[in-house]
């Protein structure tokens, strides 16, 4: 892509994927893009570091809930919210000790 931006797709673990993403990146950043269960298994496996979540009070019908199977995460991770007047909605989540 124009400005380096390289997208790699892969059929694999969240660990074995964050370990070639970490590879490639040559200890640069890593970020992981996709759907919620992509965020949804890489936060189970306590992989992530940060994640910024924005909340838009949209509904669009049926998809995938992102905190199912994560109980607990509160746990591992310091969570703060802000809103804002246009009703969205900012949820990060930080590891803890990260």
């Amino acid at each position: 892509m124009a400005g380096g931006t390289t997208f790699h797709f892969l059929d694999a673990s969240p660990a074995e994927a964050l370990a070639a993403a970490r590879e490639a990146a040559g200890g640069r950043d890593v970020r992981i893009g996709g759907g919620p269960t992509v965020v949804r298994d890489f936060l189970a496996a306590r992989l992530v570091d940060h994640l910024h979540l924005a909340v838009v009070p949209i509904v669009l019908g049926r998809g995938v809930r992102l905190w199912d199977g994560l109980e607990g995460l509160e746990r591992d991770y310091r969570v703060e919210t802000t809103s804002s007047p246009s009703g969205v909605t900012h949820v990060t989540l930080t590891r803890a000790g990260a």
